[in-house]
């Protein structure tokens, strides 16, 4: 597995930072009568974009997308991309409504997504799907774009399983590319993050990641979200140092307790870090046994966007 993360790089170029040009959707959300609201909303096939009426109370004042494929996956050689603009002061939340299921390819073919979306000032934009799960012999490549501005708000999870590992499936796909760049205005760089695992000869994905069966991260970028970087890193702080510490020896309420030979692993394991000079984004990075875990952590640390969004991230998961 290879992992890449780099911030407050040298800038990039415009080809570096371009999708397809001739997206498969358009959305744009706009201030009308002072509240956020969807201007244009464009999708062809294979791609689909469901925007509801009302999520959650309509004091928030969010728009909700809905991306969908027809299908209910994305099958080999399928090539989608979406070009989404957030405007000044308007709030966005896209999700999906259950795991993008990458299907098996079909010899060398690649499924591929990108998304380009720019954040305008005071804008929030929360991108926030449930996992990719990549079949057997799957190839699925991602790209994801985001242009802030310097008080832009911008929440992204990121996250894929082994596969259907419930049903013995595990880590079988032959590769799985994720790619985040976060640009500042003139292509600026201030996150560069890529996640690649391939099978080796040598070592498979699955010896390599042993009993783990979901990778995630989280971007948090703004000042709206400060008060949540840092209670998420607080607590996971907190969490980790229970987990990965041993007892002190010794009596009383921290003596030490015998321990196994052999000690399993924690069944959730998550660390946290600031990016830009500023020190306005937080990433962290969680990898887990089971979805639900996951699933639990992201309810709980991303409650506090509800009073943004209007109902709390992943609460019907």
């Amino acid at each position: 597995m290879e992992l890449v993360a780099v911030a407050d790089g040298g800038p990039a170029t415009a080809a570096e930072a371009t999708p397809t040009p001739t997206p498969t959707g358009v959305v744009r959300v706009e201030k009308v009568r002072g509240r956020s609201a969807v201007t244009r909303c464009f999708a062809k096939y294979p791609l689909k974009i469901i925007v509801p009426s009302k999520v959650g109370p309509a004091s928030s004042g969010a728009v909700w997308l809905y991306v969908l494929t027809y299908g209910g996956g994305i099958v080999s050689g399928d090539k989608i991309s979406c070009a989404v603009t957030v405007g000044d002061g308007c709030t966005a939340a896209m999700t999906t409504q259950a795991s993008t299921k990458v299907y098996k390819a079909v010899g060398s073919k690649c499924s591929e997504q990108v998304l380009e979306a720019t954040v305008g000032k005071d804008a929030l934009l929360a991108v926030i799907p449930d996992p990719v799960t990549c079949f057997s012999t799957a190839r699925y490549y991602q790209k994801q774009v985001f242009h802030v501005s310097g008080d832009s708000n911008l929440v992204i999870v990121d996250w894929f399983t082994s596969g259907r590992y419930e049903s013995g499936e595990k880590w079988d796909f032959n590769s799985y590319k994720s790619v985040n760049h976060i640009l500042l205005e003139e292509y600026q760089p201030l996150f560069i993050d890529s996640v690649l695992l391939e099978q080796g000869s040598d070592c498979t994905i699955a010896e390599r990641m042993q009993e783990y069966n979901v990778v995630a991260m989280v971007v948090l970028l703004g000042p709206k979200l400060k008060h949540i970087q840092d209670q998420m890193q607080d607590e996971v702080k907190n969490m980790m140092s229970v987990q990965l510490h041993p007892p002190t020896s010794g009596g009383g309420r921290y003596a030490a307790r015998p321990q196994a030979l052999h000690p399993q692993s924690p069944p959730l394991v998550a660390s946290c870090s600031p990016f830009s000079r500023m020190g306005t984004g937080m990433v962290a990075r969680i990898v887990a046994v089971s979805t639900e875990s996951v699933y639990t952590f992201l309810r709980h640390h991303l409650a506090a966007l509800e009073p943004f969004l209007g109902v709390t991230p992943y609460s019907s998961s």
